[in-house]
């Protein structure tokens, strides 16, 4: 739902851009990054009610917000009911990215946290090639409203995602941190498959009891928060969120039709899909920090590439293979570890409250180059390269933050990487 919403927009762009004559800054503004705007909002609050209703009750609320916003989006008939309504799955979205990899960080083990938590970003890339091939079908399905049905059709799996919600288990973290509900913690880690699960018990209560509360949050927990703001801002300075939501306009100014564009969006749904099966394969047996260096230098080779394409204005097909490349290496470095690592770096009591500030430093980033986005296309015109110049310079960046400040939490315990991350 988080990758479907996010990008099935892209479809849309160009025929709203046409219906309601939308200036450069008002599409910028409200159409294309309203639903980021929203995501901004979630992912901010969502850690309140994560916190207080549970990570499984959130869950479920933003199944509602994901199944309003489709059926609204769909049928908005002006501007304005569409920016409302995209607000609306954004909100849902942001706090998704809040509650979702935080669950899925709390009912698994160290030995396959990274795994699990990365099937989150998984999902996030088939909902994205989901969005990419739904657009191309429904291109010349209902002529001026073909995106309205793009949108629109995110209510099924809304309402699949709605019920399959209901039938997941709470946090056995939460029910202690939160509900001191000892007994139900208990039976939630025996159905995890915890080997031990009194000692597990143990160390989740031991964690609680040993916090000190006299210290403010963010001079307690700046080492973490410090993590969760780098590597959410390079996330977003890697220029993902431009490509993937400006990918058919970006391969339209390199000479590909507009059919082709669509298409070849699709090549680079799949190649999103497919490298992230490798993280996923990857993340418990090399660990966060390797893959993120790999997908660091991938990163910088691509985009220097994609560079050079529109410099020289190269064959388009150059472009494809290198923001292929550039797919590639976001799938599994950044793609993949964002959501664990983030996950992974606060202590029970606090987990929600950092995740919020992780994904909102996401999501403040990603809309304020998604409003952007237009402005910048318009000024460069059909040559877009110091665009693509600046992102590898800033995924120098990040290679330097990676070596240097970066932990590694492939096989610690929640409870003990947080006694890893206060030593240093």
């Amino acid at each position: 739902m988080f990758g479907f919403d996010t990008v099935v927009i892209s479809g849309a762009n160009l025929p709203i851009k046409e219906l309601w004559d939308t200036g450069t800054w008002f599409h910028g503004t409200f159409i294309m990054s309203m639903a980021l705007w929203g995501a901004v909002l979630g992912s901010l609050l969502g850690g309140i009610p994560s916190q207080k209703l549970g990570r499984k009750k959130t869950l479920i609320w933003i199944g509602v917000l994901y199944f309003v916003s489709a059926i609204g989006s769909g049928l908005a008939p002006d501007p304005y009911t569409f920016s409302f309504f995209r607000f609306i799955g954004g909100v849902g979205v942001g706090a998704s990215t809040v509650a979702g990899p935080m669950y899925i960080s709390e009912i698994s083990n160290s030995k396959n946290r990274g795994s699990l938590v990365t099937l989150c970003q998984f999902n996030l890339v088939l909902g994205i090639l989901i969005a990419f091939i739904s657009n191309y079908l429904f291109k010349g399905f209902d002529g001026i409203n073909d995106w309205r049905w793009m949108l629109g059709i995110e209510a099924l799996p809304a309402l699949i995602y709605f019920i399959a919600i209901l039938g997941v288990p709470q946090s056995p973290r939460w029910l202690i941190v939160a509900k001191q509900d000892i007994e139900g913690a208990r039976n939630v880690l025996t159905k995890m498959g915890i080997e031990d699960v009194e000692k597990e018990l143990k160390n989740i209560i031991e964690s609680e009891d040993n916090v000190e509360t006299k210290e403010p949050f963010f001079k307690k927990y700046k080492k973490s928060l410090t993590l969760a703001f780098l590597i959410a801002f390079f996330n977003q300075l890697s220029g993902i969120n431009f490509v993937l939501y400006y990918a058919p306009e970006i391969l339209e100014m390199s000479g590909l039709s507009s059919s082709d564009s669509l298409f070849s969006s699709i090549a680079i749904g799949c190649t999103n899909l497919i490298f992230t099966f490798v993280g996923l394969y990857f993340i418990d047996k090399a660990g966060r920090r390797k893959l993120l260096i790999l997908g660091s230098i991938g990163y910088i080779s691509s985009l220097v590439m994609i560079a050079l394409s529109f410099y020289f204005n190269w064959n388009p097909i150059v472009l494809l293979i290198s923001i292929m490349a550039f797919i590639s290496s976001h799938a599994i470095g950044q793609g993949t570890i964002i959501w664990v690592f983030i996950a992974e770096i606060f202590p029970n009591h606090v987990r929600a409250f950092g995740q919020a500030w992780g994904t909102g430093t996401h999501w403040v980033f990603a809309a304020l180059i998604t409003l952007l986005g237009p402005v910048v296309i318009r000024v460069f015109d059909v040559n877009p390269w110091p665009i693509f110049t600046f992102f590898a310079g800033m995924m120098i960046l990040q290679l330097l933050f990676v070596l240097y400040m970066m932990p590694e939490t492939k096989g610690v315990s929640l409870e003990d990487i947080q006694k890893k991350l206060e030593k240093k």
